[in-house]
């Protein structure tokens, strides 16, 4: 008897889950809340690019002019130094070894000089003809001149060498701030242009914005308009900017948002703005989306001026 009512109880359990499974799927899906809301654009029309947070002097790549073992560093990440300040030092083990011997050569050639001139005083004080010869006394008088020339090569020597000295202290090229610290001691530090600078320094006093403005926009871009950044992750923070200059070369895209609708062969007109940092809490090489209020592409006259026209 159980096998006879088995079949039938478990079509009417398969048929409730059915029934069950429609009405659940039917049901509307609850809306989520996004975790962080769009920003809210006061610009009626406006174009929209990525801006890139760097230092008012832009971000600089502080290098050696020689390669060398690091033997000392004398600032921390953050530290403000002014202009001509040491930054760190390239080991001048060999040249400080040489500045004894060049000193000494000079002192040699000093007193190689001094004896030539007291025979040349003596000299002057014989009769030409029976004491001394004409030759001669030409002779010791262009012995003092040479003497005064080797003495002056020595001497040019030692400023050499106290030159390349000075070359292994690295220092700030302008007051601002140390933004990136790459180098540690005992490690070697090489000369020339590095994909990763030994150290990064910038005013941050004020700090600019460097907006990339796609090509098809950059015609309704004007110096006059008004522009906003807004922090990524809290469109509630937001501050006005001051236009600068115009970067009058266009240049490919590099910074890319990975968007499917975006393409790899943009290029990007470089608009650079300045605001307060204390307007906005973001850091040297943080992005933040920007709006420019621009006019209408219907509206916007075809007769515009380009950019470079109107650079300060």
């Amino acid at each position: 008897m159980n096998h006879r009512y088995a079949l039938p109880l478990l079509a009417v359990i398969g048929l409730a889950l059915a029934v069950s499974t429609v009405i659940q799927g039917n049901q509307t899906t609850p809306l989520v809340e996004p975790a962080v809301h769009s920003a809210k654009v006061p610009f009626a029309s406006y174009v929209a690019g990525a801006g890139m947070i760097e230092a008012s002097t832009e971000n600089i790549a502080i290098g050696t002019p020689v390669s060398g073992i690091v033997t000392a560093i004398y600032v921390m990440w953050g530290d403000r130094v002014n202009a001509g300040e040491p930054l760190f030092k390239i080991d001048d083990r060999d040249l400080q070894g040489q500045l004894p011997v060049a000193v000494a050569k000079v002192k040699e050639s000093e007193a190689t000089l001094a004896k030539t001139r007291n025979l040349l005083k003596i000299a002057e004080g014989l009769r030409i003809g029976s004491s001394i010869s004409g030759v001669d006394l030409a002779n010791r008088r262009f012995d003092v001149a040479i003497n005064e020339a080797v003495l002056e090569s020595a001497a040019a020597q030692v400023e050499q060498i106290k030159i390349e000295i000075e070359r292994r202290t690295i220092r700030a090229p302008v007051t601002g701030s140390i933004l990136q610290l790459k180098t540690r001691l005992g490690e070697f530090a090489q000369g020339g242009v590095l994909a990763t600078p030994l150290m990064l320094l910038g005013d941050t006093k004020f700090l600019h914005l460097r907006v990339d403005i796609d090509e098809n926009d950059a015609w309704r871009v004007r110096p006059g308009a008004s522009a906003l950044a807004y922090i990524r992750g809290n469109p509630d923070l937001n501050a006005p900017l001051q236009f600068e200059r115009f970067e009058p070369y266009v240049i490919p895209k590099v910074s890319l948002t990975g968007q499917n609708t975006e393409r790899t062969d943009t290029r990007v007109l470089q608009v650079i703005y300045s605001f307060d940092p204390a307007a906005l809490p973001v850091y040297v090489g943080q992005q933040v989306d920007v709006f420019i209020e621009a006019p209408p592409i219907g509206g916007a006259s075809t007769r515009a001026q380009p950019p470079s026209g109107n650079m300060p």
